[in-house]
């Protein structure tokens, strides 16, 4: 009960501020629609009102955002092309597959910089500068290369969320593999044990707990990496194409309802993630 409350009271903060914010920021057109109209007599009151809900604000408001999701979720069919749980499903595919390629990747990629020091020192550089090219600019890079050869739907999105992903998955195992203090790998070479054997049985159980604070990075930066790559294409599915229609004609609401679904969407999956870290953790021992 006591981390229910500082939550609550951090929502109560974010929805004060956003409903202040959208009726500053909707308030000139509101009273100049009532200029052009000739309307003199209006109220503070109604002027409240009617900024709360206006067709195309500059910044919806939390409760139009809210009746967006649920006419877009509740009350449309999944399959049909106005529902966001089919957009969102069609994002959370490739984010998905991405994320398990990155995760992959990242673990292999660690796995031999840690065993090699020639590739920490060639490779783990290039693996850092890799990051600071901008995904905006790159994704539509490996969009276009794919096509080229012939590679399209959904494996060039999840090449855009693998790009983001392995990052953190890379710097988090490389680091847990390491935290095995030398007089516990001494003992093991005492023990005559094999390579496989410090890995497997000393190695690999310390970096578990990294692994997992890096894989909740990893699926978070994985979807915004598979919307990024929705935008290039002109996709008439997915979050990143409610995003553009929305950006298109003016469909503000849309848009905010489409950012509010990928960062709750966002939040289960890095929820489930920390679900299995402690299932793991808690099998392991290492955690009550």
């Amino acid at each position: 009960m006591t981390r229910i409350w500082p939550v609550a009271f951090v929502l109560l903060c974010i929805f004060a501020i956003w409903y202040a914010a959208a009726f500053f920021l909707n308030r000139p057109f509101q009273i100049d629609t009532y200029g052009r109209a000739d309307r003199t007599d209006w109220t503070h009151a109604e002027l409240l009102a009617d900024t709360m809900r206006q067709e195309r604000p500059v910044l919806p408001a939390p409760h139009q955002v809210a009746v967006e999701i649920w006419q877009t979720t509740i009350e449309k069919k999944i399959t049909s092309k106005r529902s966001l749980v089919y957009h969102a499903s069609i994002t959370l595919s490739s984010t998905l597959l991405g994320f398990l390629i990155g995760t992959t990747l990242g673990i292999l990629l660690a796995v031999a910089i840690v065993h090699n020091r020639s590739l920490d020192a060639s490779l783990m550089p290039w693996i850092i500068a890799s990051q600071t090219i901008p995904i905006l600019a790159i994704a539509p890079m490996i969009i276009v290369v794919l096509n080229a050869i012939g590679i399209q739907g959904l494996l060039p999105k999840a090449f855009i969320s693998t790009y983001l992903s392995f990052f953190p998955v890379v710097v988090g195992m490389v680091k847990g593999l390491r935290t095995p203090e030398v007089i516990h790998l001494d003992l093991m070479r005492t023990w005559n044990a094999s390579p496989w054997q410090v890995f497997w049985n000393l190695r690999w159980p310390s970096s578990i707990p990294f692994l997992f604070t890096s894989m909740k990075i990893a699926i978070a930066i994985a979807l915004v990496g598979a919307i990024v790559g929705e935008l290039p294409t002109g996709a008439v599915a997915g979050l990143g194409a409610r995003l553009l229609a929305g950006s298109y004609y003016g469909q503000t609401i849309q848009i905010w309802s489409a950012l509010v679904a990928a960062s709750l969407l966002a939040a289960v999956l890095v929820a489930l993630v920390g679900l299995a870290d402690r299932i793991v953790l808690r099998r392991m021992g290492l955690q009550r």
